[in-house]
């Protein structure tokens, strides 16, 4: 018999057991109970049975237990959550993965979609497609196209997976309308995606729109190809904290051209990398416009891009324009290319300071030919080929007055969105204002019992056990989850702040109750209608008599179990306050807000200032609590 097996049923039979002993105990007193006493009551044994008992000997309030809070703990039973936290000490869980993941409610994908291995006849369209995997798809197809059309659109965990597709095909079209859209973790790869193509071409038009973690990359894609134009028009707009990797894009190709029209527009730290894109290439066309205009943060690393290539052109316009912030670097670009052309139109024009470094741009080039025009400031030049590069317009360093700091609160920068901040004095009755989407877009996922939790890898040190517990492949989505969250969770603190990443109900309570003490209370908005709507202000209470406190904030994070993000918020205002329809009136919401009364040690660049203006120290910033987030205060 199987050894887990064997486990379990032992494990079954001391519950049956115990259970047993506790029901002859209890019908030994059943002349001095009543008949209610001998109805069945919940296993003392469970996750939320324990739970409660946590609670109660940690908080010493007796308010009551809050139901968010504990709808969120694990659903495993008494004996499921016995047999894999024996498995977790026994560091065997990941040969049991999809039974726990399916038992505990977490978040994890496996790779076993099939390819469609195939060369069709005739014209496809994919329609209302999700999660295939394509493998020399369309290989020497002559003419013809293929067309992706809301294809993995609004599903939790998108991948599409194109091997060789188009390979060496000629005049073929490939054409992605609205992929992905409004996924919550979205991934492609395009590995050898049209190879060695002739003519044709292929466009990604609304291309992951509104994901939260697009993970994308294209290795090889159109290398070797001849003339198959590539036009990437809203690519990966409004996404969140993604990665998009472009390996030997187009290398050895000849007269390949590429348009890049408002890539990662309004995104939030963005990381894009450019690696031997067409390299080696003959005759390269590439324009890269409005891209990372307006988002926040994006960072950009060009590593021998167009190196060794023969007359190629590059044009930078409106580049990274109106940014908050943002980070490039140029490594080798067009080294030892022969009479390549560069244009930088308003590049870098960022609303705050961003940073590029030019590292051995142009070395070793022959008759290079580089613009910039309109070039923001904070850049630096290593190595760079003096001949035949002209600055015009260049922006120098200037530092703001007071007088020109925007405190009225009008948004100055769109990628911040309306009323994620605002004033304190907005929070009064009768105030209509916009209320930001305050929805959670992440996976729905449980916590973890901290039997199970506290014996799991958590560090960088631990990668390699983790990447193994979660079946995490080299350059899979799932490793970049799990860097994602260890970055996050283990960035030193700010100046004043304790911080810690909590994977159990146990461990937030007793990090709270650790910077708070024991009479605490745990609040959240109601719900999420409203969200992205004028809404009026009703009845406003201001927490612990709307004095200046210390609250602790809880903020989810990306991660195949619950795992929240906590840290402590000195000198706050914590509010609650009634949402009401602007039309009737009608109370529709609960909502809870925080005000950061001392913001001087924010960074300058802090979206609150984008939004409201003004800058570190100079006001207070509020915002709501969203859906699923919590704040911690003392209790009344």
């Amino acid at each position: 018999m199987d050894r887990s097996v064997k486990l379990k049923i032992s494990l079954l039979l001391f519950f049956f057991l115990l259970s047993s002993s506790s029901s002859t105990a209890s019908l030994a007193q059943t002349n001095e109970q009543s008949k209610d006493s001998l109805l069945p009551k919940e296993n003392p044994f469970t996750v939320k049975a324990s739970l409660v008992r946590y609670w109660n000997k940690k908080i010493s309030n007796k308010l009551p237990i809050p139901s968010f809070l504990f709808s969120k703990a694990s659903p495993l039973s008494a004996v499921d959550a016995a047999f894999y936290t024996s498995l977790a000490t026994q560091k065997s869980l990941s040969g049991h993965l999809p039974s726990f993941c399916s038992s505990a409610k977490l978040f994890c994908f496996f790779d076993s979609k099939p390819y469609l291995d195939a060369s069709p006849s005739k014209d496809a369209n994919f329609a209302v497609y999700n999660n295939k995997k394509f493998s020399n798809y369309g290989s020497s197809r002559l003419g013809g196209g293929d067309n992706f059309k809301n294809y993995s659109d609004g599903v939790n965990f998108a991948t599409g997976d194109f091997t060789k597709y188009s390979r060496s095909s000629t005049g073929h079209r490939e054409d992605f309308n609205s992929y992905a859209a409004d996924g919550n973790v979205a991934s492609g790869n395009f590995t050898s995606y049209a190879a060695g193509a002739t003519g044709g071409g292929g466009t990604f038009q609304n291309y992951m729109p509104r994901v939260n973690v697009p993970d994308l990359r294209f290795a090889s894609y159109d290398s070797d190809g001849n003339n198959h134009k590539l036009s990437f028009t809203s690519y990966v707009g409004d996404t969140n904290s993604g990665n998009e990797a472009f390996i030997s894009y187009a290398k050895n190709g000849n007269g390949v051209p590429a348009e890049f029209t408002t890539y990662g527009d309004t995104s939030n730290v963005i990381g894009s990398s450019f690696n031997g894109y067409g390299e080696s290439g003959n005759s390269a066309n590439d324009s890269f416009k409005a891209y990372s205009t307006n988002s926040n943060n994006p960072n950009n690393n060009f590593k021998n891009y167009g190196a060794g290539g023969n007359s190629g052109v590059d044009t930078f316009t409106s580049y990274r324009n109106s940014a908050n912030a943002g980070t490039d670097t140029f490594t080798s670009y067009a080294k030892g290319s022969s009479s390549g052309k560069a244009n930088f139109v308003n590049y870098g024009k960022s609303f705050n300071e961003g940073k590029d470094t030019f590292k051995e741009y142009g070395k070793g080039a022959k008759d290079p030919s580089v613009g910039f025009k309109i070039y923001g400031f904070n850049n630096s030049f290593k190595e760079y080929s003096p001949k035949g590069v002209n600055f015009a317009g260049y922006t120098k360093k200037s530092t703001p007055t007071v007088g020109s700091l925007n405190t009225s609160g009008k948004s100055v920068n769109k990628w911040v969105e309306e009323g994620k901040f605002f004033r304190e004095a907005i929070l009064k009755e009768g105030t209509v204002m916009k209320m930001p989407d305050i929805r959670d877009k992440m996976p729905r996922r449980s916590f973890l019992p901290r039997t199970i939790s506290s014996k799991l890898p958590f560090s960088t040190q631990e990668l390699s056990n983790m990447k193994t517990i979660f079946h995490a492949q080299e350059n899979s989505t799932m490793e970049r989850v799990i860097i994602n969250a260890l970055a996050e969770c283990e960035r030193a603190p700010s100046q004043g702040e304790t911080k810690r990443c909590v994977g159990s109900v146990e461990d937030m309570i007793d990090f709270a109750v650790s910077v708070l003490g024991h009479n605490v209370v745990v609040r959240t908005t109601d719900n999420v209608v409203g969200s992205k709507e004028k809404v009026m202000i009703g009845k406003v209470k201001g927490i612990n008599g709307g004095r200046v406190t210390q609250s602790v904030s809880c903020h989810q994070s990306l991660y195949p179990y619950l795992l929240y993000y906590c840290h402590s918020v000195p000198k706050v205002r914590v509010y609650e306050a009634d949402i009401l329809n602007v039309e009737t009136k009608a109370k529709i919401n609960h909502g809870v807000a925080i005000c950061h009364i001392d913001t001087s040690a924010w960074s300058p660049g802090h979206g609150a200032f984008v939004a409201l203006g003004s800058g570190p120290g100079r006001i207070e910033v509020c915002h709501w609590i969203f859906e699923n987030d919590m704040t911690w205060a003392m209790a009344d």
